[in-house]
């Protein structure tokens, strides 16, 4: 029981526009900082979605993505002071950019760049404003509670971005197999082959994480480390880091740790 408790929560994030969502098992948190300067913070149960379907394959990784989507407007109407990063216009423009330029490649039949293309969204709200430096300081704040360290990279192995490979391989794959199996797929057809895409990429991600050390976990996460490395995260300021640090200690408070 001793070592049970001093097992640290597996904890996930998503870094908002001037703040930090941090989920925890049963309970999410949030802190930004306001235009004043002071530092507001939430915290609520979360849906449970996942628990239903943790025991079945493929499911259980829609569940989670679920799960998470459906946590932001709980925090909206808790914490009305968040800023999502797509609310920009900037994003928004690139939101639709995007989704037409997709659309025009699908139509040529060029199904992995019009996979390509979209996280072209993702990037613009990552580099927009100060959402880049939150995510830095989501990871070095929950990796330092992870591993004890006083300081963390602000990298993180459990970080969303180590989806890309996983799922992009199993977009392509599914987009083969339609086209295999109708000239031209409906629409409900796409939406259930994007759905099993997400539940394998979800399946590959977390078998990595179970097998850290594997040639092929490595493999898997390179692309996504160096996507982190390089676009995805900046190094936090002091500031941030006081946040991200309000957030940790709120989801720890809100789980009984």
């Amino acid at each position: 029981m001793a070592d049970a408790a001093k097992t640290p929560l597996r904890l996930g994030g998503m870094a908002l526009a001037n703040g930090l969502l941090v989920h925890g098992p049963a309970h999410w948190a949030a802190a930004v900082r306001r235009p004043d300067g002071s530092i507001a913070v939430a915290s609520g149960r979360k849906p449970a979605l996942r628990m239903r379907t943790s025991s079945v394959p493929f499911a259980r990784g829609v569940a989670s993505m679920a799960e998470a989507l459906a946590v932001v407007p709980l925090v909206r109407r808790a914490l009305p002071e968040a800023r999502l990063p797509f609310e920009s216009r900037r994003v928004l423009a690139a939101i639709g950019v995007t989704a037409v330029a997709g659309t025009l490649l699908r139509r040529r039949g060029s199904e992995a760049a019009a996979m390509a293309i979209g996280v072209v969204p993702s990037l613009v709200a990552l580099r927009s404003g100060e959402t880049a430096a939150y995510h830095g300081a989501e990871h070095k704040a929950i990796g330092a509670y992870e591993t004890g360290a006083e300081d963390h990279t602000k990298e993180h192995d459990r970080c969303g971005s180590h989806l890309m490979t996983p799922l992009v391989a199993a977009n392509a794959a599914g987009a083969a197999l339609l086209k295999r199996a109708a000239e031209e797929p409906s629409p409900l057809a796409k939406s259930a082959m994007g759905l099993a895409s997400l539940g394998a990429a979800v399946e590959v991600f977390a078998w990595s994480e179970r097998h850290p050390y594997s040639i092929g976990a490595r493999a898997l996460r390179l692309p996504g480390h160096e996507l982190q490395r390089l676009v995805g995260t900046r190094e936090p300021s002091a500031e941030q880091l006081e946040v991200a640090q309000a957030a940790l200690a709120e989801i720890l408070r809100a789980e009984g740790v």
